[in-house]
């Protein structure tokens, strides 16, 4: 079989009706295929995330990243755009549900589309992966080490967003959580309270939390990579995607 991909910068109508930048890649084949939305994390639109994407092409799926940072800093790097964002408090949780809306319905109207996505998200992106589960008609959702999902930002961060586990209910598809036990954003304590309410809701989710590892254990880039952690994780949302999003 012909083994083969591609990847672009592209344009989607997001929250609002807005256009914003999105990284697209899907593999070159008649397919049909299942989508991905994925969500980057608090650093930004980067290469790490736009490899991230990729990786889901080469497995199979079409995969989009929009560039929740493109309305403040159009063609800024990540760095300056993630420090924009960051100082105006992050994205609205109404325009991240609008933009990764957009994001699903680019995915779906592709010829080649089998017409179920799912969404994953990284650090932030976790918490808003699952706050888009719980507010769009999904078909998976992966949340890796989202924070705030159950609790606050501590005095001082300058995030402006508040707990979501309240949403619990409204969550639209299988959920599997992917969590490190020496991160204290999320702790296990508040990964705990999560999974509490997924249970009393009756909501199909996996967790799996990982000994000697912290946050950002999937970041190849970083000192907190857990390369056990990291190759299990991957491993799991392989089976993940691949039963709840393949054609």
């Amino acid at each position: 079989m012909y083994d083969g991909m591609m990847a672009e910068s592209v344009r989607i109508t997001g929250h609002g009706g807005d256009e914003i930048e999105a990284y697209f890649a899907r593999p070159l084949g008649p397919g049909p295929y299942g989508g991905v939305v994925v969500i980057h994390h608090m650093p930004g639109y980067d290469a790490a995330t736009k490899e991230i994407t990729r990786t889901f092409a080469t497995h199979g799926y079409t995969a989009i990243c929009p560039n929740l940072y493109w309305r403040e800093a159009p063609g800024a790097s990540p760095d300056d755009a993630a420090a924009v964002v960051r100082a105006a408090g992050g994205v609205p949780d109404e325009r991240l549900v609008g933009d990764v809306d957009g994001a699903a319905r680019y995915l779906r109207s592709l010829t080649y589309s089998n017409g179920k996505v799912g969404v994953i998200g990284y650090c932030s992106g976790g918490r808003q992966a699952f706050l888009a589960a719980c507010s769009l008609p999904l078909d998976a959702a992966v949340d890796c080490y989202g924070a705030f999902i159950v609790g606050s930002p501590p005095e001082g961060m300058p995030l402006k967003v508040g707990p979501i586990v309240g949403m619990t209910e409204h969550l639209s598809c299988p959920l599997l959580g992917l969590f490190g036990a020496e991160d204290s954003f999320p702790s296990p304590e508040e990964t705990s309270q999560l999974e509490e309410e997924l249970a009393r809701h009756a909501k199909t989710y996996e967790f799996h939390t990982y000994e000697g590892a912290g946050h950002a254990f999937f970041a190849v880039d970083r000192p907190s990579y857990r390369p056990e952690a990291a190759t299990d994780g991957w491993e799991r949302i392989w089976a993940w995607f691949g039963r709840y999003l393949a054609a």
